[in-house]
């Protein structure tokens, strides 16, 4: 017999998928302790489960199989999985715990260092603030590279949580003074609305530059199919094409800040022109008195023609060094893509 939800006349809940004889076990404690806390078993939340999880103490192994059984059920209702949270994951894996805490406390130390203004150092800066909270937060460096705009929302509320769509399931990513992951994502989503109005990076330079605010921009913001994160070379250009950083660039990004090997990200000052120079004075007008060579004429001629004759092979010397170009300009833009 099926357990009921609490709470709503005793109605049933829809029948769990088939179990084995042993995970089947496991669904009926979790119902069993739901009916006796008064609390639907679906859908649970990541709170729900974890007082589940302390109120029947188990070996590590135990607990794992029990949250794994737990989020199969809901899956195949439809349903998100509570397991997938990051505090519950923590919880089940001291050591992923222990290093996240680390990381955690690196980041937090690093984020006030990062410049959210400036360019291009606050466009690389905003990007990478993003980049290091969410790895902060237990996501790894593969997930993060295919991150699209729609996997990662925010409600209207500032206090909320940010949500983000890891394999069709909806996590909430940790929020704290220290790593203030609502606030660092928006700071972003301004840069990326920004560009959905302004295509040209040039133009958002200039708003750089001037010291300008981005905020509102994040209004015209559009949560579609596009990457979330983007590709920067060093003069603080992206593709003409949305492409992401790969996930050997996010993890280099991660541990050049950590380490505090980060490039600054400024501009080298413009050279200065130098001063055209006036060959005025060099010049002579064209009734100067001179006589020329009766054997000028000749001679020209017969410098062209020896010259016709020595560049014969020029043309393929050129073409044969704009396939060198083009071979190198290939191979320079490979360079670039795997170092952003």
């Amino acid at each position: 017999m099926y357990a009921t939800t609490p709470g709503t006349g005793d109605v049933p809940t829809p029948p769990p998928p088939r179990l084995s004889t042993r995970d089947r076990h496991v669904w009926v404690l979790f119902t069993d302790w739901c009916a006796a806390t008064d609390q639907p078993p679906t859908p649970a939340t990541p709170q729900q489960l974890a007082r589940f999880l302390r109120d029947n103490p188990a070996a590590p192994a135990t607990q794992r199989r029990r949250v794994s059984v737990i989020n199969t059920v809901h899956r195949g209702q439809g349903h998100p999985a509570p397991g997938t949270d990051e505090a519950i994951r923590r919880v089940l894996n001291t050591t992923r715990a222990a290093r996240l805490h680390r990381v955690s406390a690196l980041v937090a130390e690093r984020l006030p260092q990062i410049p959210t203004a400036g360019w291009p150092a606050g466009f690389f800066g905003r990007r990478d603030r993003l980049i290091l909270a969410l790895a902060a937060a237990g996501v790894g460096f593969e997930q993060i590279a295919r991150l699209r705009r729609r996997d990662l929302t925010a409600t209207g509320d500032h206090g909320a949580p940010l949500q983000l769509c890891i394999d069709g399931g909806r996590v909430d990513l940790p929020e704290s003074p220290e790593i203030p992951m609502a606030a660092i994502y928006r700071d972003w989503i301004e840069v990326l609305g920004f560009l959905d109005q302004n295509d040209a990076t040039t133009t958002i330079a200039e708003h750089f530059t001037a010291g300008r605010e981005l905020t509102g921009f994040d209004a015209g913001y559009r949560a579609d199919d596009r990457p979330l994160l983007t590709s920067i070379n060093r003069w603080g250009h992206t593709p003409l094409d949305p492409a992401p950083p790969t996930a050997r660039a996010v993890t280099a990004i991660v541990r050049a800040h950590l380490t505090g090997t980060a490039p600054a990200h400024i501009l080298p000052p413009p050279k200065p022109r130098k001063p055209r120079r006036d060959t005025a004075s060099d010049r002579y007008p064209i009734d100067d008195g001179r006589v020329l060579d009766p054997s000028y004429y000749e001679r020209g001629t017969a410098a062209r023609r020896s010259a016709h004759h020595e560049l014969t092979d020029v043309t393929d010397l050129l073409d044969d060094i704009e396939d060198r170009a083009d071979q190198l300009l290939v191979e320079l833009a490979g360079i670039l893509d795997d170092a952003f």
